[in-house]
């Protein structure tokens, strides 16, 4: 191991008073300069430099700093808003820079990327630097990084992809994986694979943040060994807090009347209202468009900000000042969920309002489908929430009773690794176990049935060998980042000349759905709109439509702005199909580096349609499903749930569904949901099926038509007529790998 670094210095006091920035040295004329990129510090550094000092992080600089110094992992535990998020990053770049620029720079993972992309721009501008240059942000569908950056703010996902190609992780001094306390599947998966670049780096440092969890920090320190603990202390003395147990019968609508009476009490201050799920914070908005309008006007105006969880960040700016001699202030009241905690600022409201509940999506193995389920959140969550007001003028509104938060109110998250589709991540810890880093340990241990349903899918898609090592067809599969089943689609395509127009398909599907919500009233229009996109073959050949007709109005030099506007004259979400766009490019980069062959676009040709549909079932060829009485019951192939096509398909209007289609994503809800499907053939699925999946598919009628299909004789099969839309799912596997 290297020799210790010097510590770096700074020269800002704890109370904001210093002489100077952080390690900066002065110019000929007297000026401090900036050490990041040698230009005077501007007068709105001071002024932030002295918000930061009143943080309580700010008194733990040195600590933190010393301890980095001497220690590979550090763990910084305190309650939320005290500056964790934002200024441990900024120490780890000065800590680099004080060791040497060639040292490497710092990477700070979080959960959501609206976090991210918030963060990078909070941080670029209390650093005095540019976003983009010295401070960079890069997230899914976007990357505001350059050679230059020396702090990257990204997501989990986005470190995940990046060690696919370096392991180890080389470009970086410092790894700072933040909110660990979440359990986010894509965090958790990395706490494994870094243990082992720890062992190979032995000068890397990595920064574990979280908020104070005493089980959460023995295990952390089980896993890594006794590493030191910084404690933060609070960041100032909680809002009051009031709970009110009537609400329970029916926590929206208590929700959105209680903001009401805020409202016409005249008393000043913003609000957050923390809802369940993205479907109440569009119910939300438009009733308080509706009724802020009736409102008098002595009682203010009142401006609904909806941060939903999928969108890219929106700035929550400080309320605009009252117009001389209004009687009221404007009121901005912000309707997020649990994923925008992270992108509330410091003392920007006065009032909270928490449901107490959130909408997970939680995976079942035995039918490889996911469900929302609505569960109360964390103590965690409730006392981030609580946190968000200024004391004493603020107060949190929980629409619970405190009887009912201590029976039902769980101390630490639930563990997403142990509710999600875990083929992804198998993929990826096999790529990891080839590039040297051994086996990769996992923090918390996934449900064996989940791993046992990943491990076989992974088999069915020729991504394992005979020693369940990833195959070279596994390899290239994870170099793409997208599910498993979507890359083996992409890889197919370039057997049947169709990759043009598969990545388009991937990049659409993987992307944010390009249909936007239609105001109340207009879903007639939004339909008429979106139906001259509508493909006979199916969705999936409806999203390319959509996606090349975007990409036709968004050329010419005033393309920006006629695209944006023909995406609102068509419900489009302008947002998702740029994303989509970014992916694709990303896509087709990464098809040229793996040298995948190229073939001339032919989309509208019968030929390239059968093609497109041969590449879509080799990697989806576990989830078709057959209509079996005519009417759109889909019965699935495998695990024989029955489901309707998704409101917004393409066939949802026509007289007559397809019999056989495959379909992207099954959803489990009250009325069970296939959503973007194509119509297929018997004869395509028994050509491109691996045989050993189609033996092992349980006896039913559609088995049998499918063997007829092949030339092979089937015995009587019972029909498929009666299953009940209502019934319970299988309660345990109905396929085996042979």
């Amino acid at each position: 191991m290297d020799g210790p670094a010097a510590l770096p210095d700074s020269s800002g006091s704890s109370d904001g008073e210093g002489d100077g920035g952080d390690g900066a040295a002065p110019d000929r004329d007297g000026l401090e300069l900036n050490p990041f990129d040698g230009l005077p510090f501007s007068s709105r550094y001071y002024k932030l430099l002295k918000e930061r000092a009143a943080l309580p992080v700010w008194k733990e600089k040195y600590s933190f700093l010393e301890t980095l110094l001497r220690d590979q992992v550090v763990i910084v535990s305190g309650e939320g808003r005290c500056g964790k998020s934002s200024q441990i990053p900024q120490w780890c770049a000065e800590f680099c820079l004080s060791e040497r620029p060639e040292a490497g720079s710092v990477v700070c993972a979080q959960v959501h990327r609206q976090a991210a992309v918030a963060l990078a721009l909070r941080v670029a501008d209390e650093m005095d630097v540019s976003l983009g240059q010295e401070v960079g942000y890069a997230v899914p569908f976007e990357n505001c990084c350059s050679s230059e950056t020396i702090l990257r703010y990204c997501t989990a996902e986005v470190l995940q992809r990046e060690m696919r190609s370096l392991p180890l992780l080389s470009r970086y001094a410092v790894v700072v994986l933040d909110d660990v306390h979440h359990r986010s599947a894509a965090t958790d998966v990395l706490l494994g694979p870094l243990r082992g670049v720890l062992r190979a780096r032995p000068r890397l440092r990595l920064v574990l943040v979280l908020a104070d969890s005493p089980p959460l920090l023995a295990e952390l320190r089980a896993f890594y060994g006794p590493a030191p603990v910084l404690e933060v202390g609070a960041r100032r003395t909680p809002a009051r807090v009031t709970y009110r147990g009537d609400a329970l019968g029916d926590p929206f609508g208590s929700a959105v009347r209680l903001l009401f009476d805020i409202h016409r009490t005249g008393e000043s201050g913003d609000v957050v209202v923390f809802l369940a799920c993205e479907q109440e914070i569009r119910r939300a908005y438009e009733l308080i468009c509706e009724e802020g309008s009736r409102l008098g006007p002595e009682a203010g105006e009142l401006v609904a900000v909806p941060l939903y969880p999928r969108e890219k960040y929106k700035m929550l700016r400080p309320n605009d000042e009252p117009e001389e001699g209004s009687r009221a202030p404007r009121r901005r009241v912000v309707l997020t969920t649990s994923s925008g905690e992270a992108l509330i600022g410091p003392d920007a409201f006065r009032f909270v309002i928490d449901v107490g509940l959130e909408r997970r999506k939680v995976y079942n193995p035995w039918i490889r489908a996911s469900a929302w389920t609505t569960r109360p959140i964390s103590e965690g969550r409730a006392r981030e929430r609580r946190c968000i007001p200024a004391a004493p003028a603020g107060q949190v509104f929980c629409l619970y009773s405190e009887e009912w938060r201590r029976r039902h109110v769980q101390p630490l998250a639930p563990v997403q690794l142990q509710e999600c589709n875990l083929t992804g991540t198998v993929l990826f810890l096999k790529r990891m176990d080839i590039a040297g880093l051994g086996h990769c340990d996992l923090i918390t241990k996934p449900a064996p049935a989940s791993l046992m349903q990943a491990l076989e899918d992974l088999d069915y898609l020729a991504a394992l060998d005979d020693e369940g090592n990833l195959s070279e067809f596994g390899i290239i599969m994870s170099e793409f980042p997208l599910e498993p089943q979507l890359a083996k689609a992409v890889l197919a395509s370039c057997e049947f000349d169709c990759l043009s127009e598969m990545l388009t398909v991937a990049a659409m599907v993987t992307a944010p759905p390009c249909f936007s919500h239609p105001p109340r009233g207009q879903e007639e229009a939004a339909w008429a709109s979106r139906h001259r996109f509508v493909h006979p073959e199916g969705d999936h050949f409806t999203l390319v439509n959509i996606f090349n007709a975007f990409q036709e109005a968004g050329e010419g030099p005033r393309g920006r702005g006629r695209v944006e506007q023909w995406c609102r004259d068509r419900f489009l979400d302008c947002g998702a199909l740029r994303a989509a766009a970014a992916l694709r490019a990303e896509l087709v980069e990464i098809a040229k580096r793996v040298e995948l062959p190229w073939s001339p676009p032919a989309f509208g040709s019968r030929e390239n349609a059968v093609n497109l549909k041969k590449a879509l079932l080799s990697g989806f060829f576990m989830q078709t499903a057959r209509d079996v009485d005519g009417a759109g019951n889909y019965l699935t192939l495998t695990h024989r749930l029955v489901a309707q096509l998704h409101p917004l398909s393409g066939y949802r209007r026509r007289r007559r569904m397809p019999e056989w289609v495959l379909f992207h994503e099954f959803r489990l809800a009250e009325r069970n949901y296939i959503r973007v499907v194509s119509a297929v053939t018997p004869e395509l699925f028994v050509q491109l099926t691996p045989q050993y999946y189609f033996s092992n598919l349980p006896p039913s009628e559609s088995k049998d038509l499918l063997l007829q299909a092949s030339g092979r004789s089937a015995a009587p099969a019972t029909p498929e007529r009666d299953p009940d839309p209502g019934a319970a799912a299988p309660a345990g596997p109905r396929c085996s790998v042979q």
